[in-house]
């Protein structure tokens, strides 16, 4: 994965915009933190292999930075990414990781679904 440059994920963006895709979207600010420290509030968001069709990409921010995807119905937000790759398979993978270089955020999207 490279530092996100935003002018080359608005094209990547506003090219897989209006077609069926995959989505994974993870967040996490530590939960299995929570096993050392009791005290420490963990919290995180997962959904992998939903269905999604967006009318509209956006990327916001001076870094790190969030993504927007409108869909008809209403929005898919992650805020935090610093990182993105277009793969081998096609995949638009974007990841936020923090100071300590652990990962905090992840959004991928594909036109088939992940293993």
């Amino acid at each position: 994965m490279e530092p996100i440059r935003t002018s080359d994920v608005q094209q990547l963006l506003n090219a897989y915009a209006n077609q069926p895709l995959y989505i994974h979207l993870e967040t996490t600010n530590g939960a299995y933190a929570s096993h050392v420290d009791e005290s420490f509030f963990s919290a995180g968001a997962y959904i992998r292999n939903a269905k999604i069709s967006y009318e509209h990409g956006k990327i916001a921010g001076s870094g790190p930075y969030r993504i927007g995807l409108k869909m008809n119905i209403g929005w898919i937000y992650a805020e935090g990414l610093t990182h993105f790759e277009k793969d081998e398979f096609d995949r638009l993978l974007f990841a936020g990781h923090g100071s300590d270089g652990k990962l905090a955020v992840a959004l991928e999207l594909s036109s088939t679904p992940f293993e």
